[in-house]
């Protein structure tokens, strides 16, 4: 209940930014629409072969080798996009949270002044994402549990390096560093997150679903209109997520940066927001 209270604290001060930027919203919606087409431009030839056994034999005439070429690439772009939007995300929450104005072109200009460092850490982040796949897929169930607490770890640790490459413009071994530094010097060792945004998106999206299984009960049109505004609704909870968490990223780092919380943060919420891990 606390990290429930502790996250809504977190998004309400993150929406406050929010309704004075919308145009932040345009991030992650450039953001899901670039990688729809990423997506769709590795399934259709995928489909344009035909059946499954000739999608087969052509993976087989790839080899281990092509086949991981293939998947790095398809997870170099993936992240290289999200990256970008995130930081221009967090350059102009960055901004007003240092009493200007932006605009879509300030975040999308700070982002393209980065590209050589967005696109350094999609390679190192693309590098960890097979990694933690390929632990995944072979040891089954231990794999899944090794994987998911390698991936919390990275998480964390890595959970300021967007808003370093924005404001500090270093490479991206450097800037996971600093990332680490920060963290450890704010809020000590062996760290946890004492928020989850998926969490309380998840409880925000629990009423759709009650909706939609209405709509089924109701009959096939109204099963289609409601599906339709399920997916849209589904779909605007994404992309304020991202907007919210990439707000929350630049306020976490400022107030790491200088000891003092941004307009509009309290300094026990940041505080709390990350908490040293509890053992025994």
């Amino acid at each position: 209940m606390e990290k429930l209270e502790r996250s809504w604290q977190i998004m309400r001060a993150s929406w406050d930014v929010l309704r004075q930027d919308r145009e932040i919203l345009v991030f992650p919606l450039m953001s899901g629409l670039a990688l729809i087409l990423i997506m769709a431009s590795f399934a259709v030839p995928m489909f344009a072969l035909g059946s499954i056994d000739t999608i087969e034999r052509f993976s087989r005439h790839n080899g281990t080798v092509g086949n991981l070429v293939v998947a790095f690439a398809f997870y170099f772009i993936n992240y290289f996009v999200i990256v970008f939007f995130n930081t221009a995300i967090v350059a102009c929450a960055t901004i007003r949270m240092r009493g200007g104005n932006p605009t879509v072109g300030d975040g999308l200009s700070a982002a393209s002044a980065c590209l050589f460092e967005i696109a350094g850490w999609a390679l190192v982040s693309a590098s960890v994402g097979m990694l933690l796949r390929t632990i995944e897929e072979r040891s089954k169930l231990v794999g899944r549990i090794v994987a998911g607490l390698l991936g919390m770890a990275w998480g964390m640790t890595s959970y300021l390096v967007i808003p370093i490459l924005v404001n500090e413009k270093r490479g991206p071994m450097e800037a996971f560093q600093e990332s680490a530094r920060l963290l450890k010097k704010t809020w000590g060792e062996e760290l946890i997150g004492g928020f989850s945004f998926g969490l309380m998106f998840f409880i925000l999206a629990l009423p759709a679903f009650g909706v939609l299984m209405a709509g089924f009960i109701a009959g096939k049109v109204i099963t289609v209109l409601l599906f339709i505004l399920v997916i849209l609704y589904i779909v605007m909870l994404s992309v304020v997520q991202a907007a919210l968490q990439g707000i929350f990223q630049a306020a976490l780092y400022l107030y790491a940066k200088k000891g003092e919380p941004p307009r509009g943060f309290d300094r026990g919420t940041l505080n709390e927001a990350i908490t040293p891990r509890a053992f025994g």
